[in-house]
């Protein structure tokens, strides 16, 4: 998609096109017409790599900067069960701004987007509905009708005390479920929560420049999350596992959907003014490999993998570092893991080697290792 080999035989450069942006000399597939024409607005990175090969554990190793003690596989969500995820790190960081919860993860739960051993209170508020539905809510954020503010009030103050009792039985599942009953409340009784959830609030050519798909309205809801004061939101995108006869999915539905989403965010998020503000991240855990198998797809290849980089600080325009004649690995040094993580602590105003005490008492940094990567600021 964004680091095109024209040059190379067919078996690595695929069936599609390479053709140029806003930005000269550089290019992309030529599936990505919409966001060829607003490459001045964000940056390619062609040199990131890692030696997870795996989804579960490679998921794991990018989401919190730390290698799984888990066989790839293993498949629990969170599956990040001592290192909390960089989602986490942030709300636990910065904070609750507003009513909406800081952190938040849609269509459903990031596999390794978990808070880990910050607990329960750090964990993300998940949305798991479709938003191209006609229905799309979310689930119980409207109190029950027939219960008046006053009878509300009550019900919070019997809770309370029967919380207290928890608290003192068990400490740490007191506190966890204390913190789900107050998010809850908060949720249920607050305008500004119900207005940000409401994406049939917004005209219908804004929720078309998106796409009427999954991906399209979850990357809208995104906005109208952040606009509501999320500190971090997930959107977790399926279906890119293409190991058979991948192009057909890929120029119909896949590559179309992700062109239309992010450029449709990017100069959204512009148009509001809140772009310079707003870091927009899009990648994978790991890349695909150079070479087509045997089943005209691609497997897993996580030595070379581009992201792309929008806002929040970042300089656009630009593609920073690059890939052999094959895309098999990085021409220069690469961009690691922690590296990544770093930039993105540093981006949003956090101190990434910030320390807090697991569960042993020993200090944990936000990140361990890595270098702020220069170019991209």
């Amino acid at each position: 998609m964004w680091d095109p080999k024209p040059d190379a035989p067919p078996e690595i450069r695929g069936p599609f096109g390479t053709i140029s942006t806003n930005v000269p000399d550089i290019f992309v597939t030529d599936q990505l017409p919409l966001c060829a024409q607003m490459a001045d607005k964000y940056t390619i990175l062609r040199s990131h790599s890692h030696s997870d090969n795996g989804h579960s554990t490679g998921y794991h190793y990018v989401m919190t900067g730390r290698r799984p003690t888990f066989a790839d596989g293993d498949n629990p969500i969170p599956n990040n069960q001592y290192f909390p995820s960089i989602g986490s790190a942030v709300a636990r960081t910065l904070g609750q701004r507003g009513a909406l919860p800081p952190y938040i993860n849609l269509p459903h739960p990031m596999s390794a987007g978990g808070p880990g051993f910050y607990g329960a209170e750090h964990a993300p508020f998940v949305i798991e509905a479709d938003p191209t539905q006609p229905d799309f809510e979310v689930k119980d954020l409207q109190p029950s009708g027939h219960l008046s503010n006053k009878r509300l009030s009550l019900r919070r103050q019997l809770l309370s005390g029967i919380d207290q009792l928890e608290r003192e039985r068990n400490q740490t599942q007191g506190k966890a479920m204390s913190t789900y009953y107050e998010k809850a409340y908060s949720l249920v009784t607050s305008d500004d929560a119900r207005k940000a959830f409401n994406i049939h609030a917004e005209p219908e050519s804004v929720r078309d420049a998106y796409g009427r798909t999954q991906l399209g309205q979850c990357a809208l809801l995104a906005r109208r999350l952040v606009e509501g004061g999320c500190r971090f939101v997930g959107v977790d995108a399926p279906g890119w596992d293409v190991h058979f006869n991948c192009f057909p999915s890929l120029k119909t539905d896949l590559i179309p959907y992700a062109d239309r989403a992010f450029s449709a965010l990017v100069t959204d998020l512009e148009e509001r003014g809140l772009l310079d503000e707003t870091l927009v991240v899009m990648m994978g855990e790991m890349g695909r490999t150079p070479r087509i198998n045997a089943q005209a797809g691609r497997d897993h290849w996580s030595m070379a993998q581009t992201i792309i980089f929008a806002g929040g600080g970042t300089k656009p325009g630009q593609v920073i570092g690059a890939t052999d004649k094959q895309a098999a690995a990085p021409t220069g040094s690469p961009v690691g893991v922690n590296d990544l993580l770093r930039t993105i602590s540093v981006l949003m105003g956090i101190d990434p080697d910030r320390q807090f005490l697991g569960p042993l008492g020993r200090p944990v940094p936000i990140v361990d290792g890595g270098e702020v990567i220069r170019d991209l600021i």
